[in-house]
């Protein structure tokens, strides 16, 4: 068989690009991506800041880094697991795992449309309180059983009245609320995608007073997106892991939700700029959709 038949007989798939929100981070990763699933355990809470993760994952042997691989910081997250993300704006960024031949990238921050679609939940169980699934996917309270692997336990913060807690993922930062939220939201807009490493953000807007850090706040980093008027994220140093961030212009603190330690009680009431969402995100829940931001 020559060269060209050969050729002509392996099939062809465009590589999937993947960018960090500072772009600082970029890589790709051939086609076709082999899996797409929903983890809602509390460290990919934590780490993205959002109702839950979605990885894609696709072969090993397929995924190049373009740029930035030096601006990628591990951390350590259990004795099974690490998390890497940009040390500049905090993205989670790809684990590269070579035993099991696997590249698993945050479906966030991959670039286009892609032709893959979700197709389970993984440790529904460990669910946020103030998330719905309401999707019918199906739903594994941990890890399927054929991964033949389980969990990691970690401690919980037993709730105080009047206060809502929250930390980043190592624990190094801490902070508490002791006011009402003015609203909480899913964001699907792009820089909230690619920010969050996540199909949407979801956060909590409370008044600038009302939020204080209780430990570790010379620990946060603060990337503000050049081109925006007012968007911003903060992360842990260390670990990455989403952290509220002040708004000084207009008196307010962003949360995001997946920080939360203890249940904050407000529930999401929208989603905004769904005329931005990921392709690959069905909304399913029966909350109000409002194409750009809020209603006026």
């Amino acid at each position: 068989m020559t060269a060209e038949v050969s050729a002509q007989m392996t099939p062809k798939y465009a590589a999937t690009q993947g960018t960090c929100l500072c772009a600082a981070v970029r890589y790709e990763v051939d086609g076709p991506l082999s899996l797409l699933v929903h983890c809602h355990c509390s460290m990919c809470r934590k780490h993205h800041g959002g109702s839950f993760g979605t990885f894609a994952g696709a072969p090993l042997m397929g995924f190049r880094w373009l740029a930035g691989a030096d601006h990628v910081i591990t951390y350590t997250s259990s004795q099974k697991g690490q998390r890497s993300s940009c040390r500049v704006c905090g993205s989670v960024t790809p684990l590269l795992l070579e035993d099991l031949d696997l590249a698993v990238c945050p479906a966030g921050n991959l670039l286009g449309d892609l032709d893959i679609r979700p197709s389970a939940h993984y440790f529904a169980g460990s669910k946020a309180p103030w998330h719905s699934i309401t999707d019918d996917l199906p739903q594994h309270e941990e890890y399927p059983e054929e991964f033949g692997t389980t969990g990691v336990t970690r401690p919980q913060i037993e709730p105080r009245e009047g206060i809502v807690e929250g930390s980043c993922l190592c624990g190094d930062v801490a902070y508490e609320i002791t006011g009402p939220a003015l609203r909480m939201v899913h964001c699907h807009c792009s820089r909230c995608r690619l920010g969050r490493s996540a199909a949407h953000a979801t956060n909590a807007v409370y008044r600038i007073d009302d939020v204080r850090f209780t430990r570790g706040e010379a620990n946060i980093e603060v990337y503000k997106l050049p081109s925006a008027k007012y968007f911003a994220v903060a992360f842990c140093r260390r670990c990455g892991g989403s952290l509220p961030h002040r708004s000084p212009e207009r008196g307010i603190m962003i949360v995001p939700a997946g920080s939360f330690d203890t249940d904050p009680g407000v529930r999401p009431q929208c989603h905004i700029y769904v005329g931005s969402k990921a392709n690959w995100f069905e909304i399913t829940d029966s909350l109000p959709q409002h194409q750009d931001g809020l209603p006026k």
